[in-house]
């Protein structure tokens, strides 16, 4: 996954195979991240990561995507792109998008809807300080080694609790639940859900 010949067209059939499981639950906030295909400082293909503002009411200092609550009448690629414009800078057309993953429903009450886009290499990305503290280039390559993903047992539950290892720190669910099932369907070409993967209880705040 160090080059850029043919990642496109390889996610897009990827995408195209999949076949997405929306959650129909009651209640919940509607939601939508953005998963940003670019490049690296070294020109390798990467997704962008970031960490939340510290001073954010909800979810402050954690791992994020760009991304956020729909606003009226959106839908979630419309949400997902206008999020990542406001938050990071990047702003692409909806043919960026390559597709959309499974809902992933978190403790804090969000349907939270992934989709996958086409930002390309050499894209210039700027944190907006009132929602993002750093931005990360997450090489894809580092996401189909091994010790990327970790599978956890919690006691009384048949369902792990997914962590990815990232910078030399830790990330949960609900983030590490959707960059899993980026990296298995988009990637690896592997139809793999992970909606029913468990994510800290501290994740509700």
């Amino acid at each position: 996954m160090d080059s850029f010949d043919g990642l496109r067209e390889r996610i897009t059939a990827n995408m195209a195979a999949f076949e997405r499981l929306p959650d129909a639950g009651e209640g919940l906030k509607a939601a939508a991240v953005a998963i940003a295909v670019t490049s690296d400082q070294a020109g390798r293909p990467a997704f962008f990561l970031t960490r939340r503002a510290p001073r954010l009411n909800a979810h402050s200092g954690q791992w994020a995507l760009p991304g956020g609550r729909l606003d009226p009448g959106e839908d979630a690629i419309t949400a997902a792109l206008r999020e990542m414009d406001e938050e990071i800078g990047v702003r692409v057309e909806p043919d960026h998008v390559l597709g959309v993953l499974d809902d992933y429903v978190t403790r804090s009450g969000y349907c939270m809807t992934p989709v996958v886009v086409w930002a390309g290499p050499d894209v210039e990305a700027v944190a907006n300080p009132s929602e993002v503290a750093q931005i990360f280039r997450i090489p894809l390559a580092d996401t189909l080694e091994d010790r990327f993903v970790e599978m956890l047992p919690v006691a009384g539950s048949e369902h792990p609790m997914v962590r990815i290892n990232v910078v030399d720190r830790h990330m949960h669910a609900p983030t590490a639940a959707v960059v899993y099932q980026f990296r298995e369907v988009c990637l690896a070409g592997r139809m793999t859900r992970a909606a029913h993967l468990l994510a800290p209880g501290w994740t509700a705040r």
